[in-house]
Parts: structure tokens; sequence; C-alpha cells
């Protein structure tokens, strides 16, 4: 018995020789072992059942007419690569120069005419063993390269779900410190510019006569990082009513401008059919840029940013303040 499937789902054995005696021979002792039998009477009538029904194994003649053992051997390698069952070539040629000629072209094993039956049960029998073998590795690995990518996905999702903030789909405050964190460093050894955003919103009206405070967050999130000008920066939420953007790279100049933007592009948008933006909240900006070094601490930028943002929330009218390193 091959395996617990045997009784239910025997392998089938496809013996492939030019020789009707032989192949009826071939038949009725292999099918006596419990297998099941097909048969193919030469070497393209091979080819075509193996494409329409994969046989467990294939006993083939090496030399028929026409397209011998040899060459359809090559050929079911060609049309089959790795799903190609074990070859057992039977041959009457016993010289060391047929043998290996059978295993160059692709053949598992080799036995000579006469058939020596029990020989040829047992090869059979180690043959099937070691594809069912084979097989079941292959299914085990397929297994845990599955499990494997679903366990990536789900710490990817993770990830994501512990770095993103869950009302505005942007990054949370986590990320937020881990990224300035990342990009402080990063830039401190290059002596390059980091600047900072930060965006209060300052709602005017009570939440439940007009559409609801999470809605225009949710809004505000969304047109904050359209107006993103590089991958680099980054949109975070920094607070209940509070985001933030950062800019590696960027000189307090060039900061101002996208502050500038984003004032702009938000102060535009389509709250409700009744009424303007100006209705509903107003913008209060901070914007700083520094250069990282070892004298300063990172807390710098966001302290800087801070004290510029409570400045522009001094007036109740949209308002950008920019405070530089000092």
């Amino acid at each position: 018995m091959i395996n617990s499937d045997f009784q239910h789902n025997p392998p089938l054995i496809l013996v492939v020789d030019d020789e009707r005696t032989l192949r009826l021979v071939l038949h009725r002792a292999i099918k006596k072992e419990g297998y099941r039998v097909t048969e193919a009477c030469n070497g393209q009538h091979c080819l075509d059942i193996c494409q329409q029904q994969l046989p467990d194994l294939v006993l083939l003649d090496a030399m028929m007419p026409g397209l011998d053992g040899f060459s359809c051997c090559t050929q079911m390698q060609r049309l089959l690569g790795e799903n190609c069952p074990p070859v057992l070539m039977i041959t009457a040629l016993d010289d060391q120069e047929s043998v290996d000629r059978a295993f160059e072209v692709g053949a598992t094993d080799y036995i000579t005419k006469p058939i020596d039956w029990s020989v040829l049960s047992q090869r059979i029998n180690r043959l099937l063993t070691s594809r069912g073998g084979m097989m079941e590795l292959q299914q085990k690995i397929q297994r845990e390269c599955l499990l494997t990518a679903q366990v990536e996905a789900a710490n990817r999702e993770l990830q994501r779900l512990a770095s993103v903030d869950n009302l505005t789909q942007i990054a949370n405050r986590y990320y937020f410190d881990e990224y300035l964190q990342r990009e402080w460093n990063r830039l401190q050894k290059y002596e390059l510019p980091l600047s900072l955003i930060l965006v209060n919103v300052n709602f005017t009206k009570a939440d439940e006569q007009y559409q609801p405070r999470d809605e225009y967050l949710r809004q505000i999130a969304v047109t904050i990082r359209k107006s993103k000008r590089r991958g680099a920066d980054l949109v975070a939420r920094f607070g209940d009513e509070e985001f933030a953007m950062i800019l590696p790279n960027t000189q307090a100049e060039a900061a101002l401008h996208i502050a500038e933007t984003i004032l702009t592009a938000v102060k535009a948008m389509k709250i409700a059919d009744d009424g303007s933006v100006d209705d509903f909240f107003t913008l209060s900006l901070g914007v700083t840029s520094v250069i990282p070094s070892f004298e300063l601490s990172m807390n710098k930028l966001i302290v800087n940013a801070e004290k510029a943002l409570l400045q522009a929330k001094f007036v109740s009218s949209d308002r950008i303040v920019i405070l530089t390193q000092n």
C-alpha cells in the first residue's frame, strides 16, 4: 500500500509499448497489484495521454518505431516540467551507454527485458512511494508558504493599524514621533534642514447643528494630505483637532509656502450647501524649521512649532506664524 488513500484512489500507471502482447501482460500484472492501468501504443500516444490525464508513473519502452522512448521522455520533461511523473524505462539494451542515456533524458529508473516481475513490482512500489512522499512534501511546503504569507500579511496589517489614525486614516501620533526621530537622525548626518507644520482646527459652530465634527476632520485630513509635495513628507494627526506635516530637507521659506497652500486648499473645501467653510471653523498654522544637530534635541523642533501655533491662535481668524531656529 502506497498510502492510506490507495484503496479509494489507487495510482494510475501508463504502460507504453508498441508490442500489444507485452502491453497486455504488463497491464494484467500491474492491475493485479491493485493499481489502475492505461496503455499507449507509441511515444506520441503517450504524450497525448499525459496531457489529457496525468499518470502517477510511466512504464516506457525504450525501443519503439517513430518516437522512441528516449525522445518521448525528453518531450515529456519539456511539456510537463515539474509535473512530469516518474519514468521507468523498459529496454532490452543492457549496456551502460543505454542506461546513461535513459537517465540523461530524465528517466527515474530502468529495468531490462526479459522482465523480472518481482523486481518490477518492487521498483514500481519504490517509485510511487517516493513520488507520494515528494508530493506530500511539496504540499506541506505550499501550505507553509501560504501560512507564512498570511502571517506576514496579518503583521503588515497590524503594523498599519498601529501606525494609522482610525478616524482620519493618516499617520497617528505614535508613527509621527517614530518618523520624526528617524528623519532627525538621518538629516543630522548631512546637516540638512527639517521643517514642521502644525495645523489647528478651531470649530466655530455647534456640531449638532451642522455636519458632524468627525467628518470635518476626515475631509481636512484628506485635503492636507493632497498638499504634500514629496513622498518623504508625512501628514499625521497630531492631536484631537490638530494635524502635522513633517517636511524633510525643506527650508523655512518652502515650508511657509506649503503652509499657505494648505490654508488655501482647506478654506476652499465645500463643506455644505448652506454655508461657507468660514461658518464652520478657522485654521491656525505654526511653522518652524531647524537643522538637526547633536547640540539640539528633536523636541526643539516640536516646541518651536507649538510656540508658532500658539501665537497664530491668539487671533480668531485664519493665521500662519513661522518661527525659525533660535
